[in-house]
């Protein structure tokens, strides 16, 4: 009996520890499907043209035919105008 249970001891032991790795394992999975996802998000939203064109126009950049302006001095004008609560 007891050369029995030493010989099912091996394969048991081997199996609980492999249920229990493939748990991580799966867990990991679904966090780097996750992370996947958002990266991927990320990655459409800046190589979109929109994010292209706020970043240029981030830097000064402006499009053919249109004038750059520069506004200077708008906080101290929206402290002037600014209207009291009631």
């Amino acid at each position: 009996m007891t050369v029995m249970a030493f010989l099912y001891y091996r394969p048991i032991a081997s199996y609980l520890e492999t249920r229990s790795e493939r748990e991580t394992r799966m867990a990991q999975v679904v966090a780097l499907r996750a992370e996947k996802q958002r990266l991927e998000r990320r990655l459409a939203r800046t190589t979109s043209d929109a994010a292209l064109a706020r970043d240029a126009r981030r830097i000064g950049y402006v499009k053919p035919g249109e004038r750059l302006f520069i506004v200077k001095g708008i906080p101290a004008w929206q402290r002037q105008h600014r209207t009291p609560a009631p």
